[in-house]
């Protein structure tokens, strides 16, 4: 399976011009998931009743762009439902189909807690035979919620990582796949955003035994998932089964 990420410089509190950037970047880029940053049609922005989906307008591009490129796209966005603000990541298939993940761990530090409202579930996608765990940058810091129970394949991390961090995100990823025994696939923005925070070229995908594989041209990171690869690396090296069993309890802060 070809996974493609975008990094996008994306343009601060505008949807329509990033949503003209990732079509004009991606037109002859092919793949059968495509993985945009986090908040991808705003920015990291906590001026949440000023920037959030009312009427879907981010998803609707994503499945927009899914069919006419007839691969899935993933990315996360800023969304409004019953009063509450989400920070969403979608997985849109090009037949229509809609899965999403709600960032469970918040950027306190920023005050994401105070704007946005923490998701409760944990969300594995099956797609083309591959299952993919969903989480959002700031996710990447806690490794029991994504620890592997042997019901995921790939976990994919879309995040607006700033650069002065940016060495622990590289580390922790290489990690997550290493105990994990996943491919691990991390897309980061690139540029300035609002706040003057700035974004190196960071993305990487990691094999579950910490080797890079993926390749960068332009603001294109591709990697190839040899799901046979995988599957016997896991069954050399059965690292899972003498896993910890434990239960996490999910409730709303």
């Amino acid at each position: 399976m070809k996974v493609v990420g975008h990094n996008l410089d994306i343009t601060w509190k505008n949807k329509a011009e990033n949503f003209r950037t990732i079509e004009y970047e991606l037109q002859n880029v092919d793949a059968d998931l495509f993985l945009l940053p986090e908040m991808f049609s705003t920015g990291f922005c906590m001026d949440a009743s000023e920037v959030s989906d009312r009427n879907g307008e981010s998803l609707e591009f994503l499945k927009k762009i899914s069919k006419e490129k007839n691969a899935a796209f993933c990315g996360s966005a800023p969304v409004e439902q019953n009063g509450l603000f989400y920070n969403r990541m979608y997985f849109v298939q090009p037949e229509g189909e809609v899965m999403f993940y709600n960032k469970r761990h918040l950027f306190s530090f920023s005050g994401e807690d105070k704007v946005y409202t923490p998701g409760k579930e944990r969300i594995v996608v099956d797609y083309k035979g591959v299952r993919f765990l969903l989480q959002v940058c700031y996710d990447l810091r806690f490794p029991v919620f994504a620890r592997n129970n042997d019901d995921y394949d790939v976990v994919l991390y879309v995040a607006n990582w700033p650069e002065k961090r940016v060495g622990a995100w590289e580390h922790l990823l290489k990690a997550r796949a290493i105990e994990n025994q996943a491919f691990v696939f991390g897309l980061n923005r690139i540029g300035t955003d609002g706040n003057s925070l700035t974004y190196q070229e960071s993305s990487h995908c990691f094999f579950a035994d910490g080797r890079e594989i993926s390749q960068k041209h332009g603001n294109i990171v591709s990697a190839e998932l040899e799901m046979e690869e995988l599957k016997e690396f896991r069954k050399h090296f059965q690292f899972l089964n003498d896993r910890d069993d434990f239960t996490i309890h999910l409730e709303n802060n």
